[in-house]
C-alpha cells in the first residue's frame, strides 16, 4: 500500500514537472532587445528594424536610427507632459475621440469585406435601363455633348482634300482608307457613336473656343480650322445642348455604380438588422427601461 503511494506520489511530481515545463516551453516570450527608454515605455530593435532600408551604408543606417529614437522619445515625452498638464476634461474628450476612430476603423474594415465578400457586382442591362427610365428627368445635362469625327493633320500634309471628302463622307472604304493613313495625323477621332462633353473637344481643337464654339459645335456640320500648330477637320454629327437630358450610354458608368452603392446600402442595412437580432436572441445584447 505504502509502496502504491508512492509511487502514486512519484507520478504525480512527474505529471507537474512536465505540467510546469510545458508552460515554461509554451508561454515564453521572446526576448526583445530595448534600444531606447522613455520613463516606462522601451524601444525596441525588432520595431526599428523593418523601417531600415536594405541599401543603406552602416554610417546612414545609424545616423537614421538616431534620428528615429529622437523623434519616438521626443514624442513620448510630449505624451507624457500632455497627459499631466492637460485639463482632465481635455484628455477625457481626446480619449473618447481616439475611442471612436479605433471602433469605426475597425467596423468599417469589418463590414467592407462582408461587402466584398457577400455583394454581386454586376449590374444587369435590364436593371441599368428601368433605373434610367425611371430617373430620367434627374439627369440633365450641365454641359453640352457632341458626337463627332475628327483629325488634326500636320500644316505640310499634301492630300488634305481627299481626307476631308472621305471624312465627310465616312463610307466603310474610306475608314479604311483614313486608317491606313492615320499614322500621318497629328491626332484622330472616328467613334462619331461617343458624346462628348464640348469642353473636351475644345481642349483638343486650340482654335474653338467657349465663345465661338456654338458656331460650329451644330449638329450634320462639316467645319475646318487652322492654326500655327496644325489644320482641324470635324464632323459633328450630333448635339445635346444644356438641360437636355443625357443619353444612357455617357452616364452608364456613373448609374452602375449608383446602382452598386444602393446594393450595398440595403445589404448593411439588413446585416447590421439581423446582427441586433441575432444577439438579442443570444442573450448578448440588452436594453435596461426604466419604470
Amino acid at each position: 500500500m505504502l509502496v502504491s503511494r508512492l509511487r502514486m506520489a512519484g507520478l504525480l511530481a512527474l505529471i507537474l514537472t512536465a505540467v510546469v515545463g510545458c508552460e515554461s516551453l509554451w508561454n515564453k516570450q521572446p526576448e526583445r532587445t530595448p534600444i531606447a527608454r522613455v520613463g516606462e515605455h522601451y524601444l525596441y530593435r525588432d520595431d526599428v528594424a523593418p523601417l531600415l532600408a536594405e541599401n543603406l551604408s552602416k554610417e546612414d543606417s545609424a545616423a537614421f536610427v538616431t534620428n528615429l529614437i529622437n523623434v519616438w522619445a521626443t514624442r513620448r515625452l510630449l505624451m507624457d507632459k500632455a497627459r499631466l498638464n492637460l485639463p482632465q476634461e481635455q484628455i477625457a474628450e481626446y480619449e473618447k475621440l481616439i475611442s471612436d476612430y479605433r471602433t469605426d476603423l475597425y467596423t468599417r474594415a469589418y463590414k467592407e469585406a462582408l461587402v466584398a465578400e457577400a455583394s454581386d457586382t454586376l449590374v444587369r442591362d435590364s436593371e441599368l435601363q428601368a433605373f434610367y427610365d425611371a430617373e430620367k428627368e434627374n439627369f440633365r445635362l450641365q454641359e453640352p455633348l457632341v458626337q463627332m469625327r475628327f483629325v488634326e493633320l500636320p500644316r505640310q500634309f499634301l492630300n488634305t482634300d481627299e481626307v476631308r471628302e472621305r471624312l465627310r463622307r465616312f463610307s466603310d472604304q474610306d475608314v479604311r482608307y483614313l486608317d491606313s493613313v492615320g499614322v500621318q495625323f497629328r491626332k484622330l477621332h472616328f467613334n462619331d457613336s461617343l458624346w462628348v462633353q464640348t469642353s473636351r473637344v475644345i481642349a483638343e481643337i486650340p482654335p474653338l473656343t467657349a465663345e465661338n464654339a456654338p458656331e460650329y459645335l451644330k449638329k450634320s456640320q462639316f467645319f475646318e480650322l487652322e492654326d500655327e500648330q496644325g489644320v482641324y477637320l470635324a464632323e459633328v454629327v450630333d448635339v445635346l445642348e444644356i438641360n437636355d437630358i443625357a443619353p444612357l450610354s455617357f452616364i452608364e458608368p456613373t448609374l452602375r455604380q449608383v446602382l452598386l452603392n444602393r446594393r450595398k446600402m440595403r445589404y448593411l442595412s439588413t446585416l447590421e438588422a439581423d446582427l441586433l437580432s441575432e444577439a438579442v436572441q443570444r442573450n448578448e445584447f440588452e436594453i435596461y427601461e426604466k419604470n
